[in-house]
Parts: C-alpha cells; structure tokens; sequence
C-alpha cells in the first residue's frame, strides 16, 4: 500500500515538473518572438537594421552623457548635504553656547538677589541692634537684656557671613571647621549657638546653611570627645 503511493507520488511530482519545464519553454519562446517581432518592428520604423544600429549608438552616447550629468548631480547633493550637516553642526554649538550663557546669566541674577537680600537682612539687624524696641519685634531671643540680644544678633551676622562664602564656594569644608572652632572658643558666641540651636536643628541637610550648621556641630562634639569644656 505504501509502495503505491509513493509510486502515484513520484508520477505526480514528475508530471509537475514535466509541465513546469513545458511551461518554461512555452514562455521563453514566446519572448523570443515577441522580442523577434519587436526588433523587427524597431528596425522597420527607423529605416532598417543599419539606421537602427547608428541611432542605437547615439543613444549610447548620450546615455553615456547622461550618466556623467547624473554623477555630477549625484556629487552636488552629496556636497550639499555635507553643508548642511556643517550648518546643523555649528547651529547646534552655537546654541550649546547660547543656553551656557543664559545659565551663567540666571546663575548670577540670582547671586546678585541674594547679595541684596543679605545686604536688606544686614541693614534690618543693624537697626535691630541700635534700637531695643525694634529687636523686640523680631523677639528672637525673648528675656534676654538688650546687651545679650545685640550679641547674638551680631554673632547670627556672622554666622551669616561665613554662609555666604560658603554658598559662593570662596571657602572649603576645612578652613569653615577652623573658623567654627575660632568661634565656638567665644563664650559669647556659644551662648549664641545655645540660644539658636533649635531653630537651626530643622535645615534641611541638604542646604548649604544645613550643612554649615552640622559643621559647626561636629566642632562641639569634637571638643566634646577630647574633653575639652565649652565656654560658659
């Protein structure tokens, strides 16, 4: 049973190919007289095999013509697009350069608002300092005689000073920690620090005032740690 049909298989397969063969032949002779009469027909139209052959040669030529003119339109695009790579290149520098600026010039706006802000925060504590009933608004320090309310606000001063260097980078970690321990040395300001710890315990630690107040902390826990005593 098997043996059949693999007999009826293979007849199959070999009348397929036998029709696709004759199918081949059919259509390749069929273009070989198409192609035959077409000649004929091109030859008869222009004047004979010879007039053919000549115009045959001047369209060669000119296909040859066109060629150069396609290569050389071919090079103006590419030209041309390297150009415009070149502008797009020098557009887009030009532009880095214009959005640095427009940084470098915000950034300075801005360092030049906080300038005024410190110098309007300095002249309101001056005024704070010289004038009791004018500290008593801000009621920073509340009991304390007018003599301890001057010290602190101008110790807050200074603690304000050394903030603005270190929001402008003008000073390191390093020399800041000798400034603290400068300070921290002053009972005055370290009555100062006593009295506004709590108020500076809640910056942020990411804030460059956050970060000098742990600065000045770890002054204090370092004397702490070597025995040394604070100033009363």
């Amino acid at each position: 049973m098997d043996h059949r049909r693999f007999r009826r298989s293979l007849l199959r397969t070999c009348l397929w190919g036998a029709a696709s063969l004759a199918g081949a032949a059919l259509v390749g002779a069929a273009s070989i007289v198409i192609s035959g009469w077409l000649l004929n027909g091109v030859e008869d139209t222009n004047g004979g095999r010879q007039a053919a052959i000549e115009r045959s040669a001047i369209g060669d030529y000119f296909g040859g013509v066109s060629a150069v003119f396609s290569g050389l339109a071919l090079l103006l695009l590419v030209i041309t697009l390297l150009f415009q790579q070149r502008e797009l290149r020098l557009q887009r520098q030009e532009l880095s350069l214009q959005r640095q600026e427009l940084i470098s010039s915000r950034e300075e706006l801005r360092r030049s608002a906080r300038s005024d802000l410190r110098a309007l925060h300095v002249q309101l504590t001056q005024m704070a300092m010289a004038d009791p009933t004018l500290a008593s608004v801000w009621n920073d320090y509340p009991g304390e005689p007018h003599e301890v309310v001057r010290q602190h606000l101008f110790a807050n001063l200074t603690f304000g000073h050394y903030l603005l260097f270190y929001e402008w980078g003008d000073v390191t970690e390093e020399e800041l920690l000798e400034y603290a321990r400068t300070l921290l040395q002053s009972p005055l300001f370290h009555r100062y620090w006593e009295a506004s710890r709590g108020a500076k315990e809640g910056l942020s630690p990411d804030s460059h005032e956050g970060r000098l107040f742990r600065i000045f902390e770890q002054v204090i826990r370092e004397a702490q740690a070597h025995g040394t005593r604070n100033p009363p």
